[in-house]
């Protein structure tokens, strides 16, 4: 583009010396060429009209997930989100200072991060909530560390049905520890944990730490997490819980959990909103000192006005880096704003209601799909709120929902791992699908046909 002026080749063959390569390949050697891009196909030395041009045919190859029959399920929600959420977001005195990276950050950003740390402590039942991590899979990983160190120990039990994305993500926080990450199997009627084996366990010994989700990996509520304060004693234990169905549900805290993350991107921002979403987490008081993160205090000034304050700063920036509790050094203070924009906006009862019609929705999907020859919904008989596994006979997940997302449905998230595929693989004809919104009377006959299609042997899309 012409308003760009690069290196001469002259100039870039003598940093290229400097760095000891030989050409600018050297530089992307450790990026797998399955992964790169390349140059999008453009021409060299576009004008800007031309280059704009040029990449808007590009970007309209794009498939945006509102034109499919949606029913993804997961981490990632797809929920309405009232146009005053983006309206307030998008004022100038949030969006250009969001990120409070020092004590001197505004009184009226703290006062909302201090406003979303009070809604998750209300929502979870314990005493305090830091101002974000990253996303819910790293809250679960600081969780981890947190848990060892209120517990000795080198095992950390998590359920069977957790993710294997996040079970990734745990692995690599373990790694350089001494720490072994063990699965909870589940029940195979009710996809529950196996109680018998986490008293198994933790006879064993060496066990820090127990992590279960509400609702669990596939998308059904256990009745085993009310008995397990009572197993683990004085054993961490780390709820991984959304944060609309707790506005249903009695909190964690009241059944004894110790530690509760979850991942909050549901609350005002859109799947494609970009970047990591927002990691939620809370403790109990006589652990904060040791949680990671930013925390936002209350006080009164030297005049007795209310005040607002980063405190217990843990961060290796403050200190010294063998004694900080975390190495995640920011926040995500806009999708946290979004967050509690989204929940007071919406208010408790709204996100009840909200809850009850995606329970309505997701009791009709289940319906509607378990007439599909070949499909097994719900797989598990616990109770369900707005996602739940569904089995598909003869085919594996991921097949499955490639050949729907050709016919415009997204039918779900598969459930097993594609680093392990294979007929001896648990989860391999698995799916955990959603409803995504209210009316979707004529999504889920897409849904319908193109399974009922497919499972047919059909091969024409809906």
């Amino acid at each position: 583009m012409v308003r760009w002026i690069p290196d001469s080749a002259e100039t870039e063959g003598e940093l290229l010396k400097a760095l000891g390569l030989s050409d600018t390949e050297e530089l992307f050697a450790d990026v797998p060429r399955s992964v790169r891009v390349g140059r999008l196909g453009l021409a060299r030395g576009l004008e800007e009209p031309q280059a704009i041009e040029a990449v808007d045919k590009i970007l309209a190859r794009n498939r945006p997930y509102s034109g499919f029959a949606n029913f993804l399920g997961g981490r990632v929600a797809v929920r309405p989100i009232p146009a005053a959420v983006d309206a307030i977001l998008s004022r100038s005195e949030f969006y250009t200072s969001y990120t409070p990276y020092q004590p001197e950050a505004s009184q009226g950003m703290l006062q909302a991060l201090f406003e979303f740390q009070s809604l998750w402590v209300e929502l979870t039942g314990l005493d305090a909530a830091n101002a974000s991590l990253y996303d819910g899979a790293t809250a679960a990983g600081e969780a981890l560390l947190l848990s060892r160190r209120i517990h000795e120990g080198n095992r950390f039990l998590v359920p069977a049905s957790l993710s294997w994305e996040e079970r990734s993500v745990l692995a690599n926080y373990a790694a350089g520890h001494p720490i072994r990450i063990e699965e909870i199997p589940f029940d195979g009627a009710t996809g529950g944990l196996e109680l018998a084996a986490v008293k198994a366990a933790l006879a064993s010994g060496d066990v820090f730490g127990c992590l279960v989700e509400v609702p669990n990996g596939f998308g059904h509520l256990d009745e085993g997490w009310l008995e397990l304060r009572a197993l683990l004693g004085a054993i961490p234990l780390v709820a991984l819980a959304d944060p609309l169905a707790l506005s249903v549900l009695e909190p964690p805290g009241a059944w004894g959990a110790d530690i509760v993350v979850g991942e909050g991107q549901g609350f005002g921002a859109a799947p494609s909103f970009g970047g990591p979403p927002l990691g939620l987490f809370a403790c109990r008081k006589e652990h904060l000192r040791y949680a990671p993160g930013r925390i936002v205090g209350a006080t009164h000034d030297a005049e007795g006005r209310r005040a607002y304050t980063l405190t217990l700063q843990t961060r290796e920036q403050h200190i010294r880096r063998s004694r900080a509790t975390s190495n995640i050094c920011t926040n995500q203070s806009l999708l946290a704003l979004a967050f509690v924009v989204y929940a007071s906006l919406v208010g408790p009862s709204g996100l009840r209601s909200l809850q009850a019609d995606l329970a309505e929705e997701a009791e009709a999907l289940v319906r509607d799909l378990s007439k599909v020859p070949g499909i097994t919904a719900p797989r598990f008989s616990a109770p369900y709120l707005s996602d739940f596994t569904l089995e598909v006979a003869g085919h594996s997940g991921v097949d499955f929902l490639r050949e729907l997302a050709r016919r415009k449905v997204l039918g779900g998230v598969p459930l097993s791992d594609p680093r392990s595929p294979g007929p001896s693989d648990p989860f391999r004809s698995m799916v955990r699908a959603a409803a995504t919104a209210r009316g979707q009377g004529r999504a889920r006959a897409r849904y319908v046909r193109a399974a009922r299609s497919l499972l047919a042997g059909g091969g024409a899309a809906v």
